[in-house]
C-alpha cells in the first residue's frame, strides 16, 4: 500500500514528524511518501503547497495555529475530499479547559531560545568534547558518564542524551588499558555501564571492519576475547555497584530513556535524603 503524507507545519516540524514517525511505526508494509513543509505561515504559501497536495492526495497532518491559514487548509481539504488531523488540539483543548484560558497563537514558541536552549547547547558542546573518554578531568562535571566496551553504542546514546539536555561523558572498557582511577570516585555524575550480547557486538564490529576495508577476522571480532572483554566490563560495573543497562535489543532512544529513568530515581532519592 502506497500512502502519500503531508506534514504542514507554521514551525520547524520537528513536532510533526515525530508524531508521524510513532504512529508509522504501528503498520507494516506501507510504503510512505513523505511531503514535508516547514514554515507556513501565509495563505499564498499554502496555495501553493494544496497543488501539490491535490496531485498527490492523501492524509493532511497540521500544526497551524494561525486562525486565517489554518481555516484556509481546511477548506481545501475538505472540498478535495481528504482526511485531516490536527494532532495537537485535544491536549490543547484539554490545557484550555483545565487553565481557565485560550491557547496563544504563535507559531514556534517551543522553540523560543530560553535559557533551558541555551542550556542544552552546552550540553552537546559538552559531550562531544568528552567522547571515548578525552578530558577525563573534567568528568565530575558531568551528569552522566558511560562506560562500555567498544561499539556497545556509548557515543549515539551520549548525543541523544545531549539533545536532552545532560552533559554525558563516555568511556571504553579495554582489558589491556584500565580506565583512569577518577572514574572510581566520581561524585556529581551517575556512571551508568553498557552491556551486549558477544553475538551482537561481534556483528556489529565486523560490520564496522568492514565499513573500513579491514581484514574482518581480528581478536576484535573472536569470540573467545570479546567474551572475556564483556566479562571484565560486566565484573567492573558489579564491583562499583554501577546500573548496568543491556542494549542488545534497545533502540537508542530506548536505552536513552532507561538512563534517564535512573537519573531521575537518583534526584528524587537526593531530595528525599536532604528532608
Amino acid at each position: 500500500m502506497k500512502l502519500h503524507l503531508h506534514l504542514l507545519s507554521d514551525s520547524t516540524g520537528e513536532t510533526l514528524e515525530n508524531i508521524a514517525k510513532a504512529a508509522l511505526a504501528q503498520y507494516d508494509d506501507v510504503e510512505t511518501v513523505r511531503h514535508f513543509w516547514p514554515m507556513v505561515r501565509t495563505e499564498a504559501h499554502l496555495d501553493r503547497i494544496l497543488q501539490e497536495i491535490a496531485q498527490n492526495p492523501g492524509l493532511v497532518i497540521y500544526t497551524l495555529v494561525n486562525p486565517a491559514t489554518r481555516r484556509a487548509l481546511e477548506q481545501r481539504c475538505s472540498a478535495l475530499g481528504l482526511p485531516m488531523v490536527a494532532p495537537l488540539d485535544p491536549v490543547n483543548d484539554a490545557l484550555s479547559g483545565l487553565l481557565g484560558q485560550q491557547a496563544k497563537a504563535r507559531p514556534g514558541r517551543q522553540h523560543v531560545l530560553d535559557a533551558a536552549y541555551f542550556a542544552r547547547v552546552d550540553a552537546i558542546q559538552f559531550t562531544i568534547a568528552h567522547d571515548d573518554g578525552i578530558a577525563w578531568e573534567e568528568w565530575e562535571e558531568s551528569d552522566i558518564v558511560l562506560a562500555g566496551v567498544s561499539r556497545s553504542s556509548k557515543t549515539p546514546t551520549s548525543i541523544y542524551l545531549a539533545n536532552r539536555g545532560f552533559k554525558v561523558a563516555n568511556i571504553p572498557i579495554v582489558v589491556e588499558s584500565p580506565p583512569p582511577r577518577d572514574l572510581f570516585h566520581l561524585k556529581k555524575p551517575l556512571v551508568v555501564g553498557l552491556t551486549t550480547s558477544a553475538d551482537r557486538l561481534i556483528a556489529v564490529r565486523r560490520n564496522r571492519l568492514l565499513s573500513l576495508n579491514q581484514a574482518p577476522e581480528t581478536p576484535y571480532v573472536d569470540q573467545e576475547a570479546v567474551t572475556r572483554e564483556l566479562q571484565y566490563a560486566r565484573r567492573m560495573f558489579a564491583d562499583n555497584g554501577w546500573p548496568v543497562i543491556d542494549v542488545t535489543r534497545r533502540s537508542i532512544e530506548e536505552t536513552a530513556a532507561a538512563i534517564i529513568a535512573l537519573v531521575n530515581e537518583r534526584r528524587g532519592d537526593a531530595v528525599v535524603t536532604d528532608n
